[in-house]
C-alpha cells in the first residue's frame, strides 16, 4: 500500500513523501490516525500543489532542530542521587529525570521519549546520552551522576 505522509514519522519519512507500507499498518494505524492519506492520483495532485508550503515548514523544522543542537552541544547535567556503601546509587537515572533536569538547567523542554537511553543509568560518574532534537537529528549531552550530599551530615563535618 502506498500512502502520502501528512506528518513526519521517524521510521518512515518526512511530511509529503510517498512511502510504501504494509497494508495493515496503513489501514489500521496511519489512515485512521490521519497521519497519512492513500496515494491516489487526486491526493497526489493536492500534495504537489502544496509542496512549497510543505518544504517551507520542513525548512523551519530543520532550523529549529539545528538551533537546539547548537544550544545543547557540550551540555553537562549534574544529577544528584542517594548513594549507599561502595558509592552505589539507590534507584536509577531515567529519561524523565534527564528531561526534567534539562528543563531546569537550560530551559529546553524535551520530551522524555526523545532521550535515547539504552537502559537507565545505575552508576555514579559521567555518561554520554543521545537526545533526538528533530527528524534524524541528534545531539550528545553529558549526564554526570553525583552522590547526594545530605545537608545535616555536611553541617556535622
Amino acid at each position: 500500500m502506498e500512502v502520502i505522509l501528512k506528518e513526519t514519522i521517524d521510521t518512515l519519512g518526512r511530511e509529503g513523501e510517498i512511502v510504501k507500507v504494509k497494508d495493515g499498518y496503513g489501514r489500521n494505524y496511519l489512515l485512521p490516525q490521519k497521519k497519512a492519506v492513500a496515494a491516489t492520483p487526486a491526493n497526489i495532485s493536492v500534495f504537489e500543489k502544496n509542496q512549497a508550503e510543505i518544504q517551507a515548514r520542513l525548512k523551519e523544522e530543520s532550523k529549529a532542530a539545528e538551533s537546539l543542537v547548537k544550544k545543547l552541544a557540550g551540555t553537562t547535567l549534574s544529577i544528584a542521587m542517594l548513594t549507599g556503601s561502595e558509592e552505589r546509587i539507590f534507584g536509577s537515572v531515567t529519561s524523565s529525570d534527564i528531561a526534567s533536569k534539562l528543563l531546569e538547567d537550560t530551559n529546553v523542554g524535551i520530551d522524555k521519549k526523545c532521550i535515547l537511553l539504552q537502559e537507565p543509568i545505575k552508576e555514579l560518574g559521567a555518561n554520554t546520552v543521545t537526545v533526538k532534537v528533530g527528524f534524524q537529528t541528534t545531539v550528545d549531552i553529558t549526564v554526570d551522576v553525583v552522590p547526594l550530599v545530605d545537608t545535616e551530615e555536611a553541617e556535622e563535618v
